[in-house]
């Protein structure tokens, strides 16, 4: 059964999966949300979570890009595409490009060609929803975000840094990492989206962004979100190890939420935890039950007694 991504062209994170499935050579299915809620169809499928992207195999979700990259690499055996499998240098490196380097590279990709583009895809109404849409969750976040002011610098100097870190191919070697698809996603929307000139002083850095654009994004197919619903709707979620059965939370109602930003729970049963994730369980209408697959780092998981939501 294919990997389901929920996406949209413009998504960041978005960008970031789907060169992950060009470099593992997956076919997947594409399924186009909006930029904002409401997502009806994620609604039924994740609850409350509203990030993007969201992946899906059949009844089970996957929420948060380091969850749906956790999937890629078991499927093409690439495990160097998941997070946890990295060093420590490593993973730390690709967690500030992520979070801490995300929003000062979006800032800093603010530029006419960002704008028009911006116009194209979406309508003007949609447009003025958007920017109130991401007002709200920044202040809302629970991390400091970088201002207009303070996003140049940091961009110049992370690239100044992702230059000096490419003594081969690749950030970490000769073979891409997670760490690579962390930090290509926020210099693709400044490049690629935005035309920005800001990363051509950089010659090793371009040619890098070169070589992982050369990945194309796998063999992909579009297909309706109805489509990914019915997929749902005729699938059971994937049986649970006994070993992933041993948190004593399991079988309780729980609420599990984004501890950064976009901070929406979605609530259900917690059916299961690993290591590095936890699986909740909930009833979808018309679904039957789906399994959410959630990354512990950087969630809160709260049981619902408990939880002042």
């Amino acid at each position: 059964m294919d990997l389901i991504l929920h996406h949209y062209a413009m998504s960041p994170f978005g960008r970031k999966i789907r060169s992950m499935l060009g470099y593992a050579g997956l076919d997947w299915q594409s399924a186009i949300t909006r930029e904002m809620p409401p997502r009806p169809v994620l609604a039924q499928l994740a609850g409350g979570y509203r990030k993007i992207p969201v992946a899906q195999i059949g009844a089970d979700i996957f929420c948060d890009s380091r969850t749906i990259a956790a999937e890629i690499a078991t499927l093409a055996n690439k495990p160097q595409l998941a997070l946890e499998n990295l060093d420590a240098g490593a993973r730390a490196w690709a967690g500030r490009a992520d979070l801490d380097l995300f929003f000062p590279c979006v800032l800093a990709a603010g530029t006419p060609a960002m704008r028009r583009k911006a116009r194209e895809s979406m309508s003007l109404l949609d447009m003025g929803r958007f920017v109130l849409d991401r007002i709200g969750m920044s202040r809302k976040a629970a991390v400091k975000i970088a201002g207009f002011r303070e996003a140049r610098p940091l961009v110049l100097d992370h690239l100044a840094q992702v230059e000096a870190q490419l003594q081969e191919d690749f950030l970490f070697g000769a073979a891409p990492t997670h760490a690579d698809f962390s930090t290509y996603h926020g210099l693709w929307f400044i490049r690629d989206l935005g035309e920005s000139p800001l990363v051509d002083g950089f010659p090793g850095t371009l040619a890098w962004m070169d070589r992982i654009a050369a990945f194309g994004e796998g063999g992909r197919s579009e297909i309706a979100p109805q489509q990914a619903l019915d997929i749902a709707a005729g699938a059971e979620p994937r049986s649970i190890a006994p070993a992933a059965q041993e948190d004593p939370l399991v079988g309780e109602q729980v609420t599990i939420a984004p501890s950064d930003y976009g901070q929406v729970a979605t609530r259900g049963t917690l059916a299961g935890g690993t290591q590095h994730s936890w699986i909740l369980a909930r009833g979808a209408s018309g679904l039957g039950t789906v399994h959410v697959h959630f990354p512990k780092e950087g969630y809160s998981l709260r049981p619902v007694g408990r939880d002042s939501a």
